[in-house]
């Protein structure tokens, strides 16, 4: 959820960089404002690249952000391996989610100069009732998201770690606490609200304490 898709470019210089840079610019764009305020023009603009050249890889604005959310998502998904990979302590993978998102979230907010809360939420809550394909790529992403959280609690719960019955309605009342709390954080301007995290993550899933973190490297990607 929570660095710009720019950031995380090593190599712009490619075969199809234009296409790239449409799809970093637009995500940071939107995630920056929202899909109602920035137009294809002005994609463009930023991107330095003709509407001509949008066209030939995108039939529209939504089609356009759908794969800049789903490009977004493949770039995050080798931390997400690290954060909750099988040799890591379920509870600790938990308590890494949590700070990823707390230290993501704090980076951008220095960054763009206020907090952005998660690009998915936003751009699923904006147009839920308008762009049903932006809709379905944000619950993608969503059910992406519980799966590892899931995982994670199903390997707590087989170690009598916490105090659930159901890994895969924990992990969406987890999710789900994330999401209101990047939220909070968002309306609030205030990054520090999601240091609670953690914490409100170990009281809905029963586990009081959990090991020291150990570091973790992908904080700093």
């Amino acid at each position: 959820m929570i660095e710009s898709i720019e950031a995380m470019k090593t190599d712009t210089g490619r075969t199809g960089a234009a296409k790239e840079k449409l799809l970093a610019v637009a995500f940071d764009l939107i995630w920056n404002n929202s899909y109602g305020a920035v137009s294809v023009d002005r994609i463009c603009a930023r991107a330095r690249v003709n509407k001509g050249s949008f066209y030939y890889y995108f039939p529209s604005k939504a089609d356009l952000v759908v794969a800049a959310y789903e490009e977004f998502w493949q770039q995050k998904r080798p931390i997400y391996d690290r954060i909750f990979s099988p040799q890591v302590p379920p509870l600790e993978r938990l308590e890494q989610w949590c700070q990823h998102i707390y230290e993501g979230q704090k980076r951008q907010s220095r960054k763009c100069g206020r907090v952005l809360g998660c690009p998915f939420a936003a751009a699923g809550a904006e147009l839920s009732t308008q762009e049903e394909k932006i809709r379905r790529q944000a619950e993608r992403v969503f059910d992406r998201g519980c799966r590892y959280l899931e995982s994670a609690l199903a390997d707590a719960k087989r170690q009598r770690l916490v105090d659930i019955d159901n890994p895969g309605a924990a992990a969406q009342t987890v999710y789900a606490a994330a999401m209101g709390l990047l939220l909070q954080a968002k309306v609030k301007n205030d990054v520090h609200v999601l240091r609670e995290l953690a914490p409100a993550v170990r009281r809905l899933i029963g586990a009081a304490t959990v090991a020291p973190l150990k570091p973790f490297s992908a904080r700093a990607a």
